[in-house]
């Protein structure tokens, strides 16, 4: 195992952050072949049954599909401690349309928030710890029913 310092580790989440703004240029150089997700899903699914790039590029580009003028802002971190990243981040965007169920008219503005753990292994991301706030997101967009009801039109 290469060891890599802080200000490295904080540079690698700087490129994990461009993949999240759609430059998957550099995706097979920073996520391992192995590259696992730990991931609450809200269909249920698992989230460790397909590894590597090909388990995290789609969801990017389903959440690129779903949400035009997207701007992520990192809000505190990254947090280097060993191998170990974290980061609290907020996305902010325009819905385009496309989820299931949702009643917010396309246009309508959305922003929640969520937390990244990443492990490094030889200058590679090998784990993904993520908790997203996206029932509040699906809740701004009337998709779910939130503390403040669906979205209204």
């Amino acid at each position: 195992m290469t060891a890599h310092t802080p200000e490295q580790l904080r540079a690698l989440y700087g490129r994990w952050s461009e993949l999240w703004r759609g430059d998957f240029s550099h995706a097979e150089e920073i996520l391992d072949p192995g590259f696992v997700v730990h991931q609450a899903r809200p269909d249920g699914s698992d989230s460790e049954a397909v590894t590597g790039p090909e388990r995290l590029l789609p969801e990017i580009e389903q959440t690129m599909a779903a949400f035009g003028t997207i701007t992520i802002t990192v809000d505190l971190g990254p947090i280097v401690d060993g191998a170990m990243i974290a980061a609290r981040w907020t996305m902010r965007a325009t819905y385009t349309g496309g989820i299931p169920g949702a009643t917010a008219p396309v246009g309508t503005k959305a922003s929640f928030s969520g937390h990244d753990i990443l492990r490094v292994e030889n200058g590679r991301f090998v784990e993904y710890w993520t908790c997203t706030d996206i029932l509040d997101g699906l809740s701004q967009l009337g998709a779910i029913s939130g503390p403040n009801g669906p979205a209204q039109h």
